[in-house]
This record gives structure tokens, sequence and C-alpha cells, in this order.
């Protein structure tokens, strides 16, 4: 498989504030996987911002989310205008794995009308209700990204498939290689997404942290004012600590097995960007 890192969507710069062993300011964003299948055709991980998204963002967006994140809402970072510099078009695009529906990470799927949507089906359930208890519900989920009625295969957590000891879910349609692992907290059915890069894997992580920094065996580092966020928009708080905990117990037992990154860390996409973009594995 070819994989292409993409930024879809640049955000506000966030300040890990001096802390030890934090890098420099950088702008937090929505990392995406382009991966190039032989048989499954192009599978987007994510989709990011779309293009209605920068046309019209405070129907798509919403103008709560968008004086949260100051979203820059460049076309050029769009999903659907990257796969077009890489000489692909949107047909091309026939399977799109999402680790849930929060509207940063679900707004380029009217791009791709055609494309089937993979996702736990406790996310498709939390989404599709009209209300819920949670008081950011109609803040995350935002109708209007999937109005076009898109394709959907849900999944329930299956027992018994181990991947590092995480539960695991094939994909119908796609190959092994790229897989649903339950880490709720953050949402209802919040997944990570595994992808066999050569001899390695790659763990799309999505929200279940946001930088780094909380995730690292040893070395750690905080910044309270994004991870107040991430306590705003939990559904579980004791689930989400405790997945990410495991993820620290998995880069710390098979570190040289596996690279975990989320979604919107800055500095974790311009490693994996440098050191991989489009590289065959």
């Amino acid at each position: 498989m070819k994989i292409h890192h993409l930024n879809c969507g640049s955000m506000r710069e966030i300040d890990p504030g001096g802390e030890e062993n934090a890098p420099e300011p950088a702008r937090a964003l929505n990392h995406c996987l382009l991966v190039e299948t032989d048989a499954a055709g192009l599978v987007l991980v994510e989709t990011g911002f779309g293009t209605a998204d920068v046309a019209r963002p405070e129907e798509t967006l919403g103008r709560t989310f968008l004086d949260r994140t100051q979203a820059l809402l460049d076309p050029g970072e769009t999903a659907v205008r990257h796969i077009e510099r890489l000489g692909h078009s949107v047909a091309d695009v026939r399977h799109i794995v999402l680790t849930h529906l929060d509207l940063d990470h679900s707004g380029g799927l009217p791009d791709f009308p055609h494309a089937t949507g993979h996702l736990h089906d406790a996310e498709y359930r939390a989404a599709m209700a009209a209300t819920s208890g949670h008081p950011e519900h109609a803040l995350r989920y935002r109708p209007a990204h999937w109005a076009h009625r898109p394709h959907w295969r849900t999944y329930e957590s299956r027992k018994g498939a181990s991947w590092f000891g995480f539960d695991a879910i094939e994909l119908d349609g796609l190959p092994p290689e790229i897989l649903l692992v339950p880490l709720a907290g953050h949402t209802e059915g919040h997944c990570a997404v595994a992808v066999r890069d050569g001899g390695r894997w790659l763990l799309h992580a999505g929200d279940a942290f946001y930088h780094h920094g909380q995730v690292e065996p040893e070395g750690r580092w905080s910044m309270p004012l994004w991870e107040a966020l991430e306590e705003i928009t939990e559904v579980d708080r004791p689930l989400r600590m405790a997945n990410q905990a495991r993820l620290r117990e998995l880069l710390r037992d098979h570190g040289d097995e596996v690279d975990v990154f989320s979604a919107h860390d800055p500095w974790a996409f311009a490693r994996l960007a440098a050191g991989g973009a489009g590289h065959a594995s």
C-alpha cells in the first residue's frame, strides 16, 4: 500500500507554554491519511474540512466552533484538492474510514458522495440522534455533513479479534491491513484506525488524545488549556483516561512496531509527513 499524510484543515496556533520536553508553538490541524490499495481503490482515513465548510462555514460548522478553533478554511487543504493534486479523482475514493463523526472529522464526506463510510455503530447512532444529554451534541454533530445520505457501513465491537491486545474490527471490502480499534470516551463510538505500513503499523488515534505529550511513556508534558477542551467534549472521562493509559502502555511495550498519533497534533504530523508522505509500503 502507499500512504499519504494530508493536512485537511489548519486551525489556531497552540502553544505548549514552555513545558519541559515540549515543542515550539504550531497550528493545530486535521491529520488525514490517504491509502492507495490494490483491490479497494483509494481509502481516506478521516476527511477534515470539506469544500462546503470553506464555502459556507457558518452553516456547516457553526459560529461556536469557528470561534473556538479559528479555522483557516483554505480550499487547498480540503481532502478533495489534495487528492486531485496527487493525480486522482473524487471517484477513485471508494472508502472513508472515520474515527468518529465530529464536524472536523466528517466535513469532507459530501465531497465523496459515492464512497462507503465505515465507522462504529455506537458512533453512528449517537450522531444520528436528534438530541442527547451531552451539551456538545448539537455543536459536534452537523447534519449538513451527511445530508447527501452517504452509504454507511457500521460495526459493533468484536471480542476475540486482537490487535496488540486491543479489540479490532476488520472492515468489509477493505484489506486486513486497515482496522478499526474501538477507543471510546471522547465520543460513544470513537475508534482509532490502524493501517499497516510495511513492517510497522500506524495508529491514527483520532481524538483519543490531543497531543503526544499525553501518551509519551517517558517525558510526558501537558497543555492545560487544550486538555480542558478534551474534558468539555468527552462523554466518558474514566473510559477516555483509561484508553490514554492503554496507549501509553502500547508505546512503551511496542513502540518499535507501532507509531501512534492523534488527529490534531501538528508536531506528529510534521514528523510523519516529512518522513513518509507518499511512500510505498
